[in-house]
């Protein structure tokens, strides 16, 4: 009876050892090691895991989700108020564009009054060189120009800086409306995004009365009528072949020359000849 009693309590303690083994995943104290268990730890080894991240490593990726957050909520602020406004301008005049706001704020240019040009009042023939010179396949493209990027991209790539960025005049009007005039790939992606709006919104022919319009053509003139004045005394539609021909030539470079200083540079002085040449 004695030895069934000291029996009976081992047999419960060993069962009690079982279960307290299992529920730690260790086997019971004299059992055999099997698949049925893990291992125990050894001493002095690593136990293998994935390590949490360093605040520093953290810190990163919050940061990082927080810029790409940033950039995407930029990208539609910039594309629904460019749009909203390109909208605008199919029916109205802007008042104002951001270049011609940097030109007075930040050059400290007198700005002339806006003249906004038609297309029915603007020569026929400066239309055509302007197309010509600037941007000659304007009725094909839908806003910009692979080949002229690829041409760009080569001479960029030859005199070391963003110089030349093979814009057409769709891409032009997005900056002269809504860019400041800071040369950079950023800005030419913008522009790229805006020009594909107005393409969208305006239509070619819109497109090409807003250039006549704002195109920069002096130092504070903007549009083919400001610049007829400011440079001739005279309206657009007055201008003499000649005349015509050095306000396209100058677009090159409005601000440093004036017409009748197109032969002073080579670009100018070249555009000019292949306009008379073409078109005289």
């Amino acid at each position: 009876m004695l030895s069934y009693l000291v029996y009976a309590r081992a047999a419960r303690r060993l069962r009690l050892a079982s279960s307290a083994a299992l529920a730690v995943g260790n086997p019971p104290a004299g059992a055999e090691p099997s698949g049925d268990y893990p291992p125990p730890d050894r001493p002095g080894k690593a136990v293998r895991g994935r390590r949490p991240p360093s605040r520093a490593t953290a810190f990163a990726a919050r940061s990082l989700r927080l810029a790409a957050a940033w950039a995407l909520y930029a990208h539609v602020a910039f594309v629904g108020v460019t749009a909203t406004l390109a909208l605008c301008y199919r029916y109205v005049d802007p008042p104002v564009t951001v270049l011609a706001l940097s030109r007075k704020f930040a050059d400290g240019f007198e700005i002339q009054k806006p003249r906004p040009a038609s297309l029915e009042a603007t020569p026929r023939l400066l239309r055509r060189m302007l197309i010509a010179v600037e941007d000659s396949r304007f009725y094909e493209h839908p806003g910009f120009d692979m080949e002229a990027f690829k041409r760009a991209a080569r001479v960029n790539k030859e005199i070391g800086q963003p110089m030349y960025g093979g814009s057409t005049l769709t891409m032009q009007l997005a900056r002269t409306l809504f860019l400041v005039p800071v040369k950079s790939y950023l800005r030419k992606y913008l522009e790229l995004i805006v020009a594909v709006e107005l393409e969208l919104i305006l239509g070619k022919d819109r497109i090409l009365e807003l250039y006549l319009s704002w195109a920069e053509w002096g130092r504070g003139a903007f549009g083919v009528e400001a610049a007829a004045r400011a440079h001739y005394k005279k309206a657009a539609a007055k201008l003499s072949f000649d005349e015509q021909a050095r306000l396209v030539a100058l677009l090159s470079s409005p601000i440093r020359y004036r017409p009748q200083e197109v032969e002073k540079r080579g670009i100018l002085r070249s555009r000019y000849e292949f306009l008379v040449k073409r078109f005289g």
